[in-house]
């Protein structure tokens, strides 16, 4: 049995945007945004080609699911509002969002990889994390194999990061996307690790990546160089003592494949704060998505939820949560906005929100008691 500990991050390239090019191949090599509504589906015209939306088409408030590499090397990324990325590309190709075919090829390369390397755990439709450790074979060889076991699953390409933990396989995926394989040993952390900026760690966002800056913290390894003490002064013992460790790349955390999960959960952090009135459909819409892809994750689990929770983090770094126990298990989207809609509403909103989430607890597997989102409504009326 191998001891040394082989971590893999496997994240699908563009995942949505390249699902979508599977279906519309004429698209390759073009800016390509989804995130458009019903109304931008393709129109099959007379002569049997497609016409297609362009982004300058587009209004309302709805912002970006993904884009292609193409749209990405425009300035237009996910997360983006719509109207405004359409100023930045506005021939950009847009489609709406194709969730069940997404669902069909998360399924797909996942049977794939765990035919190879049974050792998942699962971190939402297009990412994966694998134990390695013990598997008898080369690294590199292996985690090829896993690439061209997925592309020949679903003819889409992915890019793997291989290290001793799963922070820095997270950030390693994201090195030399797409279609990169990229391997790290802890002795690679200060030449490949360090010179990245502090935001590139999972879990520093935008907001604390400005405080960072604030105090001449930019990269990662002039965090790893902040005496801890300093940290835990300014960010408090736990936030501090994480920073500190993440910096060296330390992490323990194991892959977890089998157990039960607790709760599952969905969270954004913005990129300006937002406040309640002055940005209510921008936050609505937010809000919304996260409420049905809570729902979709449950779902494709094969759990339901007896408790809806709602988590705020305002400007000054304060977080509040609220949740609501119901009546019956749900795992329907509009369910759980409804049911989140409540407990917002005993939210004070007179701060600006740098993070908004969403969480499904009290998990039942499905099939048991759960509701049509019909008569959910008269149950939870907003």
């Amino acid at each position: 049995m191998n001891s040394i500990r082989r971590i893999a991050h496997l994240d699908m390239d563009a995942f949505f945007a390249s699902v979508e090019l599977l279906r519309y191949p004429e698209l390759r090599g073009q800016a390509v945004v989804v995130g458009g509504r019903s109304i931008h589906q393709p129109v099959v015209q007379a002569d049997g080609s497609r016409h297609f939306s362009r982004l300058s088409e587009y209004t309302g408030r709805g912002v970006i699911t993904t884009s292609t590499y193409e749209a990405r090397a425009l300035g237009v990324f996910s997360g983006m509002g719509l109207m405004k990325s359409a100023k930045l590309a506005p021939e950009a190709i847009l489609l709406p969002a194709s969730f069940e075919a997404y669902r069909h090829y998360s399924r797909l390369f996942k049977a794939a990889v765990r035919a190879i390397a049974p050792n998942v755990e699962d971190r939402g439709i297009d990412e994966i994390y694998v134990d390695l450790s013990d598997i008898l074979e080369e690294t590199r060889v292996l985690a090829q194999r896993i690439k061209d076991a997925v592309f020949a699953a679903t003819g889409l390409s992915c890019s793997i990061g291989v290290t001793p933990n799963k922070l820095l396989s997270k950030i390693a995926s994201d090195l030399e996307k797409p279609n990169g394989l990229t391997i790290l040993s802890m002795e690679d952390v200060p030449t490949r690790i360090w010179p990245l900026a502090a935001k590139k760690v999972n879990g520093i966002g935008p907001k604390a990546s400005e405080r960072l800056e604030h105090h001449g913290i930019r990269t990662i390894g002039e965090l790893a160089a902040t005496p801890q003490e300093f940290l835990v002064s300014k960010f408090g013992r736990s936030t501090g003592l994480w920073m500190h460790r993440i910096a060296h790349g330390i992490d323990d955390r194991p892959v977890v494949t089998e157990s039960e999960p607790k709760s599952i959960s969905r969270e954004t952090t913005f990129e300006r704060d937002l406040h309640a009135k002055a940005d209510r459909s921008e936050l609505s819409e937010v809000f919304t998505s996260l409420c049905l892809r809570v729902g979709d994750d449950l779902v494709r689990k094969g759990y339901a939820c007896r408790t809806v929770g709602i988590k705020i983090r305002y400007s000054d770094f304060k977080a509040v949560t609220r949740d609501v126990t119901l009546p019956v298990a749900v795992s329907d989207g509009a369910a759980i906005r409804k049911a989140a809609g409540l407990c917002l509403k005993r939210v004070p909103l007179d701060q600006r929100i740098r993070l908004l989430g969403v969480r499904a607890g009290g998990l039942v597997e499905a099939g048991g008691d759960e509701i049509a989102p019909s008569a959910m409504q008269a149950e939870l009326p907003l």
